[in-house]
């Protein structure tokens, strides 16, 4: 049976994602795709962006060109 887990190696030891399809003793191989980053905090602040984002009001209208679908 061949399967592959996702997991992340992290100071000398392996976190897989999720439990294997088997309790057995198994032989496993293991490749490293690439090192993983931590992602960046944004910095923003509350409110940092009121007034440059907005919303259309007939955003919640029907759209036209989805008549033919409707009932």
């Amino acid at each position: 049976m061949l399967t592959t887990i996702k997991g992340i190696y992290d100071n000398g030891k392996i976190v897989l994602d999720e439990m294997p399809p088997t309790k057995n003793k198994s032989k496993v191989v293991v490749t490293f795709l690439e090192e993983v980053q931590p992602f960046p905090v944004a910095k923003r602040r509350l409110g940092s962006l009121k007034g440059k984002i907005s919303i259309p009001d007939n955003f919640n209208d029907p759209l036209d060109d989805l008549n033919d679908y409707m009932y």
